[in-house]
């Protein structure tokens, strides 16, 4: 009886330490939850949608996509997933570039991710590709209170269509409420300054969703996520979003965008163009979450780029790395995506 109350102890202490993530070396004694993005790089199934073009991506077509392959790619992204989580997966994650919700449902099921018992959130998007965002969150960290998706529109040229917005709110650790925006913008297609007012236009549309919710709260905790297709120093960040580069001056009601605080280290991006390291994936907060006094904060520096040396090859054109990618153009590599992932530390203030 002795042994198995030891062991029910024991049990009790292992569960009440892995709820909440504590880096090794960390300075804030504060334990955090880790919230992940990750432009995953065309996660399509094998499956003609013939709602979507997704000729590109099956056994049939020229990249040969095939259920192997596949299934490879889901391995691959379970890995980043559990890795970049360390000793507990991710609360929640937001993802990029992935085809439908039983893409979602088939991430999930990988074994490194099956035990997390992740819950799904998805719309199908009328993104020309056939590719959305999703929202993957542990119900047992992060309760889903609402979500909703935005339509992305463009007045001047009512015949583009891209991925769609999503908005979901919970409760993180049964502390406060997060109102989470996870995002794709329009790409830099036809050219970056032709392209730009689209994503000015959508950098926009989160703004006002934004202050919507600070309307009814104002004090809101509030995390953008995604793939901009545009730096912190662009147009669509700043003007658009109105999000600010730089934490000198708190204002609890601005917008912050880490990616723009983020120190140059190596590899120095999250997305690598003829040579050049671009940070195109970003975490925006509102100026609450900046608040180390209150019970659930972040830092500028909780915000990395996960870029372990499986997630980079030898750049042999360019020197130095860049990042693994599943295909270049038409030919198969084998790699994780073109994109490293983020993370973001959302801290959780112990009451004395």
């Amino acid at each position: 009886m002795k042994i198995v109350a030891l062991f029910s102890l024991l049990l009790l202490l292992f569960a009440s330490t892995c709820d909440r993530q504590v880096a090794p070396g960390d300075s804030d004694p504060n334990p955090f939850y880790r919230v992940m993005f990750y432009n995953v790089e065309n996660l399509f199934d094998v499956v003609d949608d013939p709602q979507t073009n997704d000729q590109e991506f099956l056994p049939e077509s020229s990249k040969s996509w095939t259920k192997k392959r596949y299934e490879n790619k889901l391995d691959k992204i379970a890995r980043v997933i559990r890795d970049l989580g360390g000793d507990t997966l991710p609360a929640v994650i937001g993802l990029c570039e992935i085809e439908n919700r039983f893409t979602l449902d088939d991430l999930t099921r990988r074994s490194p991710l099956k035990s997390a018992g992740y819950q799904i959130v998805h719309q199908e998007s009328p993104d020309q590709r056939g590719i959305d965002v999703g929202l993957l969150y542990r119900s047992g960290y992060f309760k889903l209170l609402n979500h909703r998706f935005i339509r992305v529109t463009f007045p001047d040229e009512p015949h583009i269509v891209t991925r769609d917005i999503l908005y979901a709110s919970g409760i993180l650790g049964k502390i406060d409420t997060l109102h989470l925006f996870v995002s794709h913008w329009p790409s830099r297609s036809g050219g970056e300054v032709p392209s730009r007012p689209r994503r000015i236009q959508v950098g926009e549309l989160i703004r006002h969703a934004v202050d919507s919710v600070k309307a009814r709260s104002p004090e809101a905790r509030i995390i953008i996520m995604g793939d901009f297709n545009d730096e912190p120093h662009d147009l669509s960040v700043q003007k658009g979003l109105g999000a600010v580069g730089s934490a000198e001056t708190l204002d609890p009601h601005g917008l912050y965008d880490l990616t723009g605080i983020l120190k140059n280290g190596k590899p120095g991006g999250t997305y690598k163009y003829l040579g050049t390291w671009n940070l195109l994936d970003h975490f925006v907060v509102s100026g609450i979450m900046l608040d180390t006094t209150a019970l659930l904060y972040t830092k500028p520096t909780d915000m990395r780029v996960f870029s372990p040396e499986y997630l980079l090859e030898r750049d042999e054109k360019y020197l130095g790395v860049k990042p693994a990618r599943t295909y270049g153009g038409p030919v198969y590599w084998g790699g994780y995506s073109d994109h490293l992932p983020i993370y973001l530390n959302i801290r959780y203030r112990r009451e004395k």
